[in-house]
């Protein structure tokens, strides 16, 4: 069978409903912020709104290993977050799916009336639109979870209980 696929990009559309002042930051990998795609989200959603963008390299690795609130990864947040910060933005896009498992730190790292923004939920409910489109959804209690990755099964099986407390089966991506 078939299976939908829903991309991820970084929320610019909400983001920009959402701000206050005007000023929005991203948080995102080099590659994503370089992108024609990104460029194109500007374009579309962030009239009348300041994006200031912040490169995060390294910070994909320090949730892939499972640092999620070692030294090190709270330096590179805090070292990515202060000119988002200084330059007042109130509404911050997490723009990487690996970035909202920092949001505990995050919390610790930014004043509680900033606005942390990631695509989720959102991507949840459309998947969830698609599968009951096409009668796919699970009926009766929950299965296995199974979650296919494009590294080394073993090196995510040792850090999936800090990132999906739950368990699940890991399998290659070939």
């Amino acid at each position: 069978p078939r299976w939908p696929i829903v991309g991820m990009e970084p929320a610019v559309k909400p983001a920009a409903a959402a701000t206050r002042n005007g000023r929005v930051g991203v948080l995102a990998t080099t590659g994503t912020l370089q992108s024609a795609k990104f460029a194109a989200l500007l374009d579309r959603f962030a009239l009348g709104v300041q994006v200031l963008t912040q490169p995060c390299p390294g910070l994909v690795e320090q949730v892939e290993r499972g640092d999620l609130h070692g030294p090190e990864t709270r330096r590179l947040l805090q070292d990515f977050l202060e000119p988002l910060l200084t330059a007042e933005c109130d509404t911050l896009i997490l723009g990487c799916t690996h970035y909202p498992f920092l949001r505990p730190l995050l919390a610790e790292l930014v004043p509680p009336e900033i606005i942390l923004v990631d695509t989720g939920a959102a991507v949840a409910r459309r998947l969830q639109s698609l599968l009951a489109r096409d009668n796919r959804l699970a009926r009766g209690p929950a299965g296995l979870t199974r979650i296919w990755t494009s590294g080394e099964p073993a090196d995510l099986e040792a850090v999936l209980p800090q990132l999906w407390p739950a368990g699940a089966e890991v399998k290659a991506f070939v």
